[in-house]
């Protein structure tokens, strides 16, 4: 394991030519640089690079010599596109990263492509920027991806945008045509409820005019010059003023030497954590206290800030896993199965309901589908708003997700480090996204009323971990599920005898025993989900205790699981559904007909319960 404290996601000032943060006391802003296809973005940067005196030294007679060998006049563009692939085809296809500075600040400049296929690159880089200059040919007016970029622009929660009408030259310098792209890209943003530009601005990249300097023919224009407008634009609040949130990359386990240290790594993403702070991970809602914060060859730090990549050990051995979000108690995710998204679709099949994706978010993979979609958006059109039950290459898109587990997660507008994904099918990715909205489900009363039972719990004085060493496994429930009179009974008795006699804690717990004493004082109305909020609370304290819960009742069925599960968190449950009829389709972990001999269940339950990693020590060498 290698964690070495360097600031994970920043240049590295050795080899990209740009300032040392450590070192620099300047205010530095990453602007990235968006728009169609030739409307002269890669022009734009090369000028402010050479009229801010901020070329690297030898840049510009590498970039003659590369033009001198494709056999091309020299243009600005050039010391952008600095790869010999993209010089020959003349389009910026990756998305190159500069630096240039005014007497204010500091800026790292993204070029990003222009080309329909490279809208992916172009998301790449925009995601990491915190202001936008928006290109739109004057000769050629607002082209299909000038209305796309305003639209992920905005999709991504960028807000502060500038809007370059260039090649002001090719027009005569004429404001009636300034004017007139003004008015109309201004009334589609409105229309689509994209960003809203702080500034319209008339320039001519090639000979850079209202760049750094106003333009003298083009005095009409009284506004601000670029270089002036990027000064004006606020910069982001510090990562570190913003709330906890660490996603968890991996635990290790050291066993060599003695060291029986379980170490929690990951990159804080947002927010600061100290040694003795208390903290909470997401979705499972385990808390424990910060016992030291971990290095190699590192001095031993008493605090940890936004932007490091380290590790943790607690106070007592919780168990989480890859995905989980750590957070302090105070400021805690959002955590559902469903949530609202800004979504582009890349990828070359559409995006359909019914089909499962895998939603990445943070460091977390999760199967995803749409739930709903509220709209479509074609942002190469005035009149966008599209009736579609799927969502098309390019398209742009209002959608609820619905994940078939509760996930973490923060609206983009609070946290972007949680709050923006990607979506993959198959094996590429096809698209991505911001959190713009949690949308609750019928779970989601359960979740806030666990999650406020979790953080209030009063602890024993042996810890999970410490349970799980000694009996040889991690608590888990297993449910059987099913109509009267199926044979439910039978093989849960079975599962529960197996698992004693391979030396498991086991308990069998039926809904009729329930019935009889925790649901006593209900009446005969008594609706559904008091009946399963009950006895998932009776099935949390056996799981609590470290048991292997089998469960066996006709009042809960597999329409109940998924709110058993909100109520029990994180811990392990697997439903079994007894079907004779064959012709049950709801979800299930297994599914059998009744006919299987006990032995064959057994088997299969196990089996179940090992891929789920609850076994520490497997069964038959208990």
């Amino acid at each position: 394991m290698t964690m070495t404290p360097s600031p994970a996601g920043l240049p590295d000032s050795r080899t990209s030519g740009l300032p040392d943060p450590s070192t620099s006391p300047r205010d530095q802003m990453n602007i990235v640089i968006v728009g169609h296809v030739d409307h002269g973005k890669s022009t734009l940067v090369g000028r402010l690079l050479a009229d801010t005196g901020s070329l690297p030294q030898g840049k510009l007679d590498r970039v003659k010599r590369e033009c001198q060998r494709t056999g091309k006049p020299f243009e600005y563009a050039f010391l952008l596109d600095a790869l010999a692939d993209e010089q020959d085809q003349g389009i910026t296809i990756d998305t190159a990263r500069c630096f240039f500075k005014t007497a204010s600040r500091d800026y790292i400049i993204i070029d990003a492509p222009g080309h329909i296929e490279f809208l992916k690159n172009m998301i790449s880089g925009a995601a990491r920027a915190e202001a936008a200059v928006l290109m739109i040919d004057a000769k050629e007016g607002v082209r299909e991806n000038s209305r796309r970029h305003g639209y992920i622009l905005g999709m991504l929660g960028i807000k502060q945008v500038v809007v370059c009408v260039n090649k002001m030259d090719l027009v005569g310098y004429s404001q009636a045509v300034f004017d007139g792209i003004e008015k109309e890209y201004r009334a589609f943003l409105t229309g689509i409820g994209a960003v809203d530009p702080k500034c319209f601005i008339p320039i001519a990249a090639l000979t850079g005019e209202n760049l750094t300097q106003r333009s003298a023919t083009m005095a009409w224009f009284k506004g601000p010059t670029m270089l002036e407008m990027l000064d004006a634009f606020a910069k982001a609040p510090a990562k570190t003023a913003q709330p906890l949130r660490m996603p968890v990359q991996a635990v290790y386990k050291f066993t060599s030497h003695g060291d029986d240290r379980r170490i929690i790594a990951g990159r804080v993403e947002t927010g600061q954590v100290r040694v003795g702070d208390e903290v909470v991970f997401s979705p499972s809602n385990k808390t424990a206290r910060i016992k030291s914060i971990e290095a190699f060859n590192a001095a031993p730090r008493e605090v940890i800030d936004a932007g490091w990549s380290t590790g943790f050990t607690l106070s007592e051995e919780i168990y989480v896993t890859r995905g989980e979000v750590m957070s302090h108690k105070a400021q805690v995710p959002l955590v559902g199965t469903r949530f609202r998204a800004n979504l582009i679709w890349l990828g070359r099949k559409a995006m359909a309901s019914g089909r499962d994706y895998k939603l990445k978010l943070h460091t977390a993979a999760h199967p995803v589908r749409i739930h709903r979609i509220n709209k479509v958006l074609d942002a190469s059109k005035l009149d966008g708003v599209l009736e579609k039950q799927d969502i098309g290459r390019h398209d742009v898109a209002d959608v609820v997700f619905e994940c078939r587990q509760p996930i973490a997660f923060d609206l983009s507008s609070d946290n972007e480090s949680s709050g923006r994904f990607v979506i993959v099918d198959g094996y590429d990715v096809a698209g991505g996204g911001i959190i713009t909205g949690a949308v609750a489900d019928e779970q989601d009363n359960l979740r806030s009323e666990a999650r406020l039972r979790d953080f209030s719990w009063i602890h024993g004085g042996v810890t999970p971990g410490e349970r799980a060493k000694r009996f040889g496994h991690q608590p888990a429930l297993v449910m059987f599920v099913g109509k009267a009179g199926v044979g439910k009974r039978r093989y849960a008795r079975a599962v529960e005898r197996a698992l004693f006699a391979s030396g498991q804690l086991s308990y069998l717990i039926d809904g009729t025993n329930v019935l009889l004493g925790v649901d006593h004082d209900l009446t005969v109305d008594a609706t559904q989900a008091e009946l399963v909020r009950r006895f998932g609370e009776v099935a949390y304290l056996f799981l609590t205790a470290g048991n292997i819960l089998v469960s066996t009742t006709n009042a809960i069925g597999l329409a109940d699981h998924s709110a058993v599960q909100a109520l029990i968190g994180q811990m392990t449950s697997v439903a079994i559904e007894v079907d004779p009829s064959g012709r049950s389709t709801m979800p299930c972990d297994l599914r059998i007909t009744g006919n299987e001999t006990e032995d064959e269940v057994i088997r299969r339950v196990v089996e179940l319960l090992t891929n789920r990693g609850v076994f520490t020590v497997p069964p038959a060498e208990a």
